[in-house]
């Protein structure tokens, strides 16, 4: 008997200690895949119009702007079309360029979808175009 509970006892261990292919978050995307296509530079150094831009957009995409700080460089919003969340940062990078971050989540679950973000990049730099050569 004594033998048979160090043994159900041995395999509780080693099971305990095994590991699992998905990670500590639960997303099969490394950290680095996945900020690789939330985030986009455009040459530009004014922060302002970025921020200016982010908002239209998000507007344009259905988006009701519950938060945005100038001085932090962040825009939340919240869609309810579609029960979805976004947030927003915007930060130099380097003297002429400026790093846009997008971070989505449909209810609890974040939004893993490269072509989201790619669809909001591309509705942004319309948006900029358009900002920068005064359409209307």
């Amino acid at each position: 008997m004594k033998k048979i509970f160090i043994a159900i006892f041995g395999l509780t261990l080693l099971t305990g200690c095994m590991t699992t292919s998905q990670s500590v978050l639960g997303t099969a995307n490394s950290q680095v895949a996945t900020r690789n296509y939330q985030s986009r530079m455009f040459d530009t150094s004014d922060k302002k119009m970025v921020l200016r831009s982010v908002i239209s957009t998000m507007q344009d995409l259905g988006f009701i702007i519950d938060r945005a700080d100038e001085t932090l460089g962040t825009v939340s919003g919240t869609s309810f079309t579609n029960n979805s969340k976004m947030t927003v940062s915007v930060r130099p990078s380097g003297k002429k360029q400026m790093l846009v971050r997008a971070n989505a989540s449909a209810g609890l679950h974040e939004i893993t979808a490269p072509a989201a973000y790619q669809n909001f990049f591309n509705a942004l730099s319309q948006s900029m175009f358009l900002d920068a050569h005064l359409v209307e």
